[in-house]
Formats: C-alpha cells, structure tokens, sequence
C-alpha cells in the first residue's frame, strides 16, 4: 500500500473541506478548491485502448459541470495501457511543467537540518499566509490578488479546526518565512507535498530542514514512513536524505478552456 500511496497520492489522502474525489475501476479524479490544472488531478489509470476517448471526455463532463476547463494526468508505472501516454498525446495533451516525477518513500531518519535553520508548524494565520506567498511565487503560479488571500484564510481556519489530516510546516532564517510544506496523514504513511523554498533562499538548507522537520512529525503521530512525489529540483536533494525511488509518475496537462462558454 506504501507504493500505491507514494505513486497516486490524491487517492488515499483524506479530503478536506473544498475537496472531492470521485473513484471508479478505471481513475481516480481529485479535486481541489480551485480550477488551477493541478487542483484537478486524474490519477490511479486503469484503461484500456478501447477505454480511452471515453474515459477523456468522462473526465471532461465531471470538470464541465464544476466550471472548471483544464486539469492534469498522473501517468504512474502502473497505469495501463502501456502506451497511454502516447495515446494522451494524440488526444491533444502536452507536458505539464517538469513532467517527469518520481514516487519517493523514507523508511529512516533524515539527517538534521544545518545550522542557522528553524523547521516547523505555522503558528499563526499571519505565517499560513506567508507560508502560502511564498509556495505561490515558487511554483510559478499567476499573481495574488485580495480573493487567493482570503481563501488562505480560510484554508487556515479549516486546517485549525479539521480533523488533524493536514498540517502546514515553514522554514524560517532569520526569523522570515523562506520555504513552505505539507504533510498529509493517512493510514500508510504521511505524505509530503508542496515543498517549495523561495528563490533567493535556495541552496540554505531550508527544504531539507523542512524534510526532517516533517520526519518527526510523522514519528510522533507514530507513522514512521512518509512518502513524496519530486521533480527534477527536489530529487537530488531528497536522495540526499535517504528518499528511495519506488515509481515514476509523467504529467500531462489538459487544456480543454476552448470549451468553456463565451
């Protein structure tokens, strides 16, 4: 179950508030609180040549009805068929950005962060927030506006007031906010996402701070394994720490906005 966790994340991870996941034999559809592509995420693909079209415009009418016109295809190691990726392709998919993910699990600790590092849980709104800026900018999403500010707000007040399956983690040197991370508990394991450093704070330790600040965490929570999905940025560094390759994952971005009404 490990496996399955680290290579289709979205599928076991308990959903919060503004999420929903709709499951047959076929794909796994996540959707997050936005209609950014990587809030809509079909994953766990089990289909056939014959299936393919279908399944696509299936996808399409779920995120129609939602308003929403674009999402992402995690094509993990086990997705069938063995040429679906090809066949996305001629479907009129692209590369999503730094498609070529690998599934990660650490099954020991990490090494501890450098000096001059604090990794830890957000303390307050204030920090969610900048913790959020800062995961925004680094990922290259388009820019705030009031709107994005407040649902972090109230991102913040659900995650307070959850059920404890979600946490937020910064990094801070001298005393700002300079990387941002998750973790997601669920019954096999903790996953790590959103891992992201500022630009001009990267190469200080901080991501790694954040992997080990995570690390304890999970073993507090008495769930020693967590898992990741890196691209080509984090993997050096989380081979570094002890992450070992279990899957690979290709990203496909689906653009269907030419659909939308005018």
């Amino acid at each position: 179950m490990t496996l399955s966790l680290a290579e289709n994340a979205n599928t076991h991870s308990p959903l919060g508030p503004a999420h929903e996941r709709i499951e047959n034999e076929r794909f796994v559809l996540w959707m997050g609180p936005g209609d950014h592509p990587s809030h809509n995420v079909a994953q766990r693909l089990r289909l056939t040549p014959e299936t393919v079209a279908a399944t696509v415009e299936e996808v399409h009418g779920i995120l129609r009805e939602r308003g929403r016109y674009a999402c992402t295809w995690e094509i993990g190691s086990s997705a069938t068929p063995p040429d679906l990726r090809e066949r996305l392709y001629d479907r009129g998919m692209v590369d999503h950005d730094d498609p070529d993910v690998v599934a990660m699990v650490l099954a020991s600790p990490p090494p501890p962060p450098q000096p001059g590092v604090e990794a830890r849980p957000v303390r307050d709104v204030e920090e969610y927030v900048e913790a959020k800026r800062v995961a925004h900018a680094a990922f290259g999403m388009p820019p705030e506006d009031p709107a994005e500010v407040e649902r972090w707000r109230r991102s913040w007040e659900e995650e307070e007031r959850g059920s404890g399956h979600r946490r937020t983690f910064v990094a801070l040197i001298d005393g700002r906010v300079v990387a941002h991370g998750t973790s997601t508990y669920t019954d096999h394991g903790v996953t790590l996402n959103g891992g992201s450093t500022a630009p001009d704070a990267r190469g200080r330790g901080a991501y790694r701070a954040l992997v080990s600040a995570r690390w304890d965490d999970a073993v507090e929570h008495g769930i020693p394994v967590v898992v990741t999905q890196a691209g080509a940025m984090s993997r050096p560094i989380l081979e570094r720490v002890g992450f070992v390759e279990v899957a690979r994952i290709w990203i496909l971005l689906d653009d269907f906005t030419s659909e939308a009404p005018a």
